[in-house]
């Protein structure tokens, strides 16, 4: 168990750690330092990047939480069905956020040449689906964090 629970701890830290330096670093930063189109266009570029992460890690760290669920007969089981239970919500919203969400974002960057300003029935629905984005990220976030206090509590429970 303890290479698969490196394995899994890495998994989700990392996960949350690409999360947490994107959007709260990353995107900010460039958003303060370029042009508005010029941001939104290397976020754009970085965005296929940061998904991947998120279906690597969350795919791996599913996987193992899975494993370790079934295999224990202890208290701390429960736990772990519970960083089960969020780890598939948050994987399942990075799924449609990345495969859905933002090519029909991409879509209407494309349509306006990457000048999302230039329309304004396009510029409300970038602004629309662009809230839909931050509001899933926000949410994976959480589930992601819900996910690790689980584990730890089941690994405290020497689970």
């Amino acid at each position: 168990m303890g290479i698969a629970l490196f394995v899994y701890l890495l998994l989700l830290g990392g996960w949350l750690g690409a999360m947490v330096f994107f959007s709260f670093f990353t995107a900010p930063a460039l958003f303060a330092r370029l042009e508005v189109r010029e941001a939104g266009l290397v976020v754009a570029m970085l965005f296929p990047r940061y998904y991947v992460i998120g279906y690597v890690c969350g795919a791996g760290s599913l996987a193992l939480a899975i494993a370790f669920a079934w295999r224990r007969l202890t208290p701390a089981q429960t736990l772990w069905w519970a960083a089960v239970a969020a780890l598939a919500a948050a994987l399942a919203v990075t799924l449609y956020a990345g495969l859905s969400l933002r090519p029909r974002i991409e879509e209407l960057r494309g349509a306006t040449g990457g000048a999302i300003s230039a329309a304004t029935q396009t510029k409300q629905a970038f602004a629309r689906l662009h809230r839909l984005s931050v509001a899933l990220n926000g949410s994976v976030l959480l589930l992601d964090l819900l996910a690790l206090a689980a584990s730890a509590g089941a690994l405290a429970r020497r689970g």
